[in-house]
């Protein structure tokens, strides 16, 4: 039975750090009617999707897109380029780089998982250093989270190419940008990864349900050598089909209609405008935070998010419960402390369809929040993140 009190007036504020906030004109293009996924009006759906949204990797490589979670992608990125007891190097920057290990585990790969402590990003001379003195090519790839949705740290992707080409050691590169792509600037060709990793619900501003390997010739040659047993996340029968538009199974039609509306909205905008808007909602976020007193997760600055900012809550206090207020009293929800962070931090979400009014009201709630939770705090932190936005 539904309680007389349950509604609540005005807008629900969704700033977790995914799924976001999905535009109109991508709602209204999921209501199309369905069609037949084998038929020319799909296939030419099919051709421009795939086509357009190589731009948001920055990248002439074909980009699979598979009916999946993120999580598909990053599994599938494993599954087409590896064989059992491979050795690979990855980082610990927090819960999602974990569970992409632990799937490489699964697959029983043989992982070098370079511990941290959930504040600092991949370390490119800690990259540099094991494939030095890798002498024997053991190691078959590098992977490393882009942007780490937990802990709102950004690993800096070009300096870690920089160091693989500095051993011409001739690991594959793969990096997952689930929460980074169509955010902030990620070049998939100039950075020369092998496969990027992707996910529809953040920055992409869709539904959850579709992910993305974008995939290099040498991952493709990888891929013929590959022994780990696939079939859904099989990029093989994937590209075969692609060819003519097609999918070897049915594909998720409506979420295509999705992202076909969500590239052409980014793309109008101009990426190199939207990489400017995040960052200035990334910048006015900090600058609360600073304001507030409180300590950003992620330590050195330019390891910062664009799109996430993870915010530590004083010893003694209890992260979720600032989240329970704030959604109890303003009708917002924040993203939660994952795994090693539960209860320490809370997370904002500044991605997506997202303007100066909408985040204005996101640091509202906060601040609002944070007095009625008795976390000790400095007032000034929404007036200071409103002079920024107003210059």
């Amino acid at each position: 039975m539904i309680k007389s009190n349950s509604h609540k007036a005005g807008r629900h504020f969704l700033q977790v750090p995914g799924p976001t906030n999905i535009p109109d004109r991508v709602l209204q293009a999921m209501a199309f009617p369905a069609m037949d996924h084998r038929g020319p009006d799909f296939q030419n759906l099919s051709f421009n999707v795939l086509k357009k949204i190589k731009l948001i990797f920055k990248s002439e490589d074909p980009v699979v897109i598979f009916p999946s979670a993120g999580t598909g992608a990053m599994e599938a990125s494993l599954a087409n380029t590896l064989s059992e007891g491979d050795k690979i190097l990855m980082f610990e920057t927090g819960h999602f780089a974990t569970e992409w290990c632990q799937a490489a585990r699964r697959y029983r790969l043989d992982v070098d998982f370079i511990p941290g402590d959930w504040r600092t990003g991949a370390d490119p001379k800690i990259v540099e250093k094991k494939l030095s003195e890798d002498k024997n090519h053991k190691i078959k790839a590098v992977l490393v989270t882009h942007n780490e949705t937990s802990t709102g740290i950004k690993s800096q992707v070009e300096e870690v190419r920089k160091a693989i080409d500095s051993t011409n050691h001739p690991a594959l590169f793969m990096v997952d940008t689930i929460s980074s792509l169509g955010s902030y600037n990620y070049d998939h060709q100039k950075w020369k990864v092998d496969v990027t990793v992707g996910g529809s619900q953040k920055g992409l501003m869709c539904p959850p349900g579709l992910s993305f390997n974008a995939i290099s010739p040498k991952a493709l040659e990888a891929y013929k050598k590959s022994k780990i047993t696939k079939s859904y996340f099989d990029w093989g029968q994937m590209l075969d089909n692609n060819k003519n538009g097609f999918y070897p199974y049915t594909p998720a039609v409506n979420l295509l209609y999705a992202l076909n509306e969500a590239v052409d909205m980014l793309l109008e905008e101009g990426l190199e405008s939207v990489f400017k808007r995040h960052k200035r909602h990334a910048d006015a976020t900090r600058i609360a935070v600073e304001a507030w007193g409180l300590e950003i997760l992620a330590r050195n600055p330019i390891e910062r998010s664009d799109s996430i900012t993870a915010i530590m809550v004083p010893d003694g206090h209890d992260s979720d419960n600032l989240r329970k207020i704030i959604y109890d009293n303003y009708n917002m929800s924040l993203g939660t402390g994952l795994n090693k962070v539960k209860g320490k931090v809370f997370r904002i979400g500044h991605m997506g369809d997202l303007n100066d009014l909408t985040l204005a009201g996101t640091l509202s709630g906060v601040e609002m929040g944070l007095k009625k939770s008795g976390i000790p705090f400095n007032k000034g932190g929404i007036m200071a993140a409103l002079d920024f936005l107003s210059k």
